[in-house]
C-alpha cells in the first residue's frame, strides 16, 4: 500500500446492498478498502471482485466489536481516510402499533451504530487532522411519509448528528459528509419486506395493510437507480479535495427536496390522500 492509497472502512457492506457497491466503486478508484458487515457470509465473494477488498466482521451494534475492529484496521493497513457509515436496518409499521423493541433495534443500527464508529474513528483522525466521514441518510428523513415513522426518524437523526459534527471535527481537519440516497433497487427493499411479513397482524390498521407492505418495497420498482450507479456518483463526489457537505443521488431525490419545502398543509394532505383514503376506499369497495 502507498501512501497515496485512501483508506477506506465502510459498514452495511452485504452482497446486494448499498454498502457493497460502494466498496466495488472506491476500489476501483484504487482505494484500500476494509468491507465490513455483521457476518462475513453475507459479504461472500465481495474480496474475490477485487484486490483492494478485504473484509471485517463488525456488528455496529456493539461497542467491543466495533473498538476491535477499528483497532485490527489501523494495525494493519496504518490509518482510517475515510469512514463511510451505512450500515443501516429497515423498519416498515403504524407507530401506534410498533413493539417498542422494533423501535429500539432501529436506532441502536442506525443511529447509535453511527455514532460508534464516529467515536471509535474520530480519535484516529484527529490525531493525524485529516479524514472523511460519511454519514449515509435518506431522503426519507425529509420526506417522513406514513409507515415509515421509525426509519425515517432514524436517518432524520443522522442528518442531524451530521451538520453537528460538520462544524465540530472541522477545526481538526476532518470532514464530514451526508449521502441522502433517493430511490435505490437494493437489498433493503427485500429485507423491508421480510421484516413487515414478521410482524403480528395489526389490531388498528388492517384496512391499511396493502398500503403499509407497497411502502414497504417501493424502493424496489422498476426504473429506480441502480445501486451500482449510485455507489459510482457518490464515491466521485466523496473522493473530491473538498467534498460537499451534503450528496443526494437517485431516483425521488428531487421530489423529495421539493416536498420538504412544501407548507405543512399541503404535504398532510398530500400523504393523506396518497396513503390513508385510498385505502380507506379499497378497504370499502371489498
Amino acid at each position: 500500500m502507498t501512501d497515496q492509497e485512501d483508506v477506506v472502512v465502510i459498514t452495511g457492506c452485504t452482497v446486494g446492498g448499498i454498502g457493497h457497491a460502494l466498496a466495488l466503486a472506491f476500489a476501483q478508484r484504487k482505494c484500500r478498502v476494509v468491507a465490513t458487515s455483521r457476518s462475513l457470509a453475507s459479504m461472500e465473494g465481495l474480496d474475490t471482485k477485487h484486490p483492494g477488498i478485504h473484509l471485517l466482521e463488525i456488528d455496529v451494534r456493539s461497542d467491543q466489536s466495533v473498538a476491535d475492529a477499528v483497532r485490527a484496521v489501523v494495525d494493519k493497513h496504518g490509518r482510517i481516510d475515510i469512514l463511510i457509515n451505512n450500515a443501516a436496518v429497515p423498519c416498515v409499521g403504524p407507530l401506534a402499533e410498533l413493539p417498542l423493541s422494533v423501535l429500539h433495534s432501529t436506532f441502536d443500527t442506525n443511529v447509535y451504530g453511527v455514532m460508534r464508529l464516529i467515536k471509535a474513528v474520530a480519535p484516529h483522525m484527529i490525531s493525524r487532522a485529516k479524514g472523511k466521514i460519511v454519514n449515509v441518510g435518506s431522503v426519507a428523513a425529509f420526506t417522513p411519509v406514513p409507515w415509515g415513522g421509525a426509519y425515517n426518524a432514524s436517518k432524520a437523526a443522522v442528518h442531524s448528528l451530521s451538520d453537528c459534527l460538520r462544524v465540530e471535527l472541522k477545526p481538526f481537519g476532518i470532514d464530514v459528509i451526508t449521502v441522502a440516497p433517493g430511490a435505490i433497487n437494493s437489498n433493503i427493499g427485500t429485507n423491508c419486506s421480510i421484516m413487515y411479513k414478521n410482524n403480528p397482524e395489526w389490531r388498528f390498521y388492517k384496512p391499511f395493510e396493502k398500503a403499509i407492505y407497497e411502502s414497504a418495497v417501493f424502493s424496489q420498482q422498476p426504473g429506480n437507480t441502480s445501486t451500482e450507479v449510485f455507489a459510482n456518483k457518490t464515491v466521485d463526489a466523496i473522493l473530491r479535495r473538498k467534498p460537499p457537505a451534503w450528496f443526494s443521488y437517485g431516483k425521488y431525490s428531487t421530489v423529495s427536496a421539493i416536498l420538504y419545502y412544501l407548507p405543512m398543509w399541503v404535504k398532510d394532505m398530500i400523504f393523506r390522500k396518497q396513503f390513508i383514503v385510498s385505502s380507506i376506499e379499497n378497504a370499502k369497495e371489498k
